[in-house]
């Protein structure tokens, strides 16, 4: 707790409120003071906060203490019962400001969350690194492991396969049709992705060599892995570094999302997280195939 400046103290012993009963007004001034609030600002977001929840408090016929009052379970029901009437953004300040209170003025304060590390988005790999590696599987000492191979690249840097989704792609899956090439995947997400346009010839054939059978495993497609024991068992390449199938995928997000135009996008629209993004986009009609190969699959990456 800080001391209180003078004229914090006098924010506080002159503040009112018309709207709440004289009892939440005093229970207010109490619990902010006993905060110790660094400025006035700071003074009269809390009390603006603690006076709403104790009225709260007050006709549930809870004490207006700050043991009783200022709990999780309180200000949770505050918020989601009691302030039906204000904004969802509005109703996210009162509880953070509630919850500082309760930090502050409680003796045994329940411990914040450690904060976990965001996990971010592999390094995607440039031009002359994927076209290393497709020189790579090229090289490789047999027709089946070659072919393997390619898909693999393709289907990770050209279309953002990963997962069940890749291992589940059969030659058939893979067509030349709406003016390019896509890939039909199967699963819990079926859909259609358009083929980026540098690697419709080499899937292409891989497509055409691996026919019905699935293009990555050639076995079953419940197989759990089979990016790892194919990137391992790889023949030569010494001066690259392990090829990785997420870093692949983060290869084709960025050059749709460079083709797209989404970092224009984001910075006309003064946009930093991609939070509301998926609401925006479910509003949204759905692009036909045709339109969808124009836009994802007819440039070069």
């Amino acid at each position: 707790m800080h001391p209180i400046t003078p004229d914090v103290t006098s924010v506080i012993e002159r503040w009112h409120s018309a709207v709440v009963p004289a009892e939440a007004v005093e229970f207010a001034r109490q619990v902010v003071s006993a905060a110790g609030p660094t400025s006035a600002a700071r003074a009269r977001a809390l009390l603006f906060a603690s006076s709403r929840l104790g009225a709260f408090a007050h006709e549930r016929g809870i004490e207006l203490s700050a043991g009783a009052v200022l709990c999780a379970s309180v200000i949770e029901r505050f918020v989601v019962e009691g302030r039906r009437d204000i904004s969802a953004p509005t109703r996210r300040t009162l509880r953070t400001n509630l919850r500082a209170l309760a930090r502050a003025v409680q003796p045994h304060p329940v411990p914040a969350p450690v904060p976990l590390p965001r996990e971010h988005s592999k390094t995607p790999y440039t031009q002359m690194e994927i076209s290393a590696y497709l020189a790579l599987a090229a090289a490789q000492p047999s027709a089946a492991r070659a072919n393997r191979a390619s898909a693999l690249i393709c289907l990770g840097a050209g279309a953002g396969l990963v997962g069940a989704d890749l291992r589940a792609v059969r030659g058939a899956d893979v067509a030349s049709r709406s003016g390019g090439v896509v890939v039909a995947v199967a699963g819990r997400r079926p859909r259609v992705v358009p083929v980026l346009a540098r690697f419709h010839g080499p899937l292409l054939a891989c497509a055409t060599f691996a026919g019905d059978d699935l293009l990555i495993s050639g076995g079953s497609p419940a197989r759990r892995n089979v990016a790892g024991p194919l990137v391992a068992s790889l023949a030569g390449g010494g001066g690259l570094a392990r090829l990785e199938v997420w870093r692949l995928r983060a290869t084709w997000l960025a050059e749709v999302a460079r083709s797209t135009g989404l970092r224009a996008f984001m910075d006309a629209a003064g946009v930093e997280c991609s939070q509301r993004l998926g609401d925006i986009v479910a509003g949204l009609p759905a692009l036909d195939e045709a339109e969808s190969v124009r836009l994802l699959g007819g440039r070069s990456c």
